[in-house]
């Protein structure tokens, strides 16, 4: 019954009440959760080597901080609703996204088109073997996915045990993977793994960077963002 509750609570915080996500995700992080997306930024290739993928892009806070840092961007999700929120988000910044509506599961790209892909905090999606083998289809070679695992808050204090609790209740992660558990989870013939802990003041955050195995005797890719948007 309590999974139900969770379940049910999860999918209308992504869906009906995805209006409500930036207050729940910054209250829940104490206003860190931005900076544990950011995370993805130092391992990432140049801002000329291609065009980035975001997976499950939610609310647009990712898409800004990669569009200001000269990046060429797509990004995805499944929600009609994160879609809106992010395209009001990112008008308001005057800038502009290639977002689309869709499922990872069948990546609107073509084969060899995105330099690297990003997601944070996702849900257990990421881990399937069919979207890992989508993304391999899409990747450069040599490509690199750039994964948020978890964002751990550290130290004492009455919010942050309250702020545990609830991870705990709603079965989510409060505490960083091994590194045996990283590999696990991308158990894949497809991409070396690597584990990262990044630390942010009285934070850290979890990082997982997977570098696609190199591919031999494929035909160089054109990786302009026009190409990239071609389904």
């Amino acid at each position: 019954m309590l999974k139900s509750f969770w379940r049910l609570c999860f999918r209308l915080l992504y869906n009906e009440l995805a209006f409500t996500y930036d207050i729940i995700s910054r209250l829940i992080s104490l206003g860190h959760w931005g900076s544990w997306q950011r995370c993805v930024l130092p391992y990432l290739p140049a801002p000329n080597t291609g065009v980035i993928l975001e997976l499950a892009h939610g609310t647009g806070d990712l898409q800004i901080d990669l569009l200001r840092e000269g990046y060429k961007t797509v990004a995805l999700d499944l929600s009609p609703y994160m879609g809106q929120l992010a395209q009001r988000k990112l008008r308001h910044a005057n800038l502009n996204a290639y977002l689309v509506r869709g499922d990872a599961l069948r990546l609107p790209y073509r084969s060899n088109a995105i330099a690297a892909a990003v997601c944070t905090f996702p849900t257990p999606f990421i881990f399937c073997q069919h979207v890992l083998d989508e993304l391999a289809r899409v990747l450069q070679p040599s490509g690199r996915i750039v994964v948020v695992l978890v964002g751990q808050l550290r130290g004492r204090g009455l919010c942050r045990q309250l702020i545990r609790q609830l991870y705990r209740l709603s079965g989510q992660r409060d505490a960083l993977l091994s590194e045996s558990a990283v590999f696990e989870l991308f158990s894949t013939s497809h991409f070396h793994v690597k584990n990262h802990v990044v630390t942010i003041g009285s934070t850290a955050a979890q990082v997982a960077v997977l570098t696609a195995v190199p591919r031999l005797n494929l035909p160089q890719p054109d990786v302009s963002l026009d190409f990239a948007h071609l389904s």
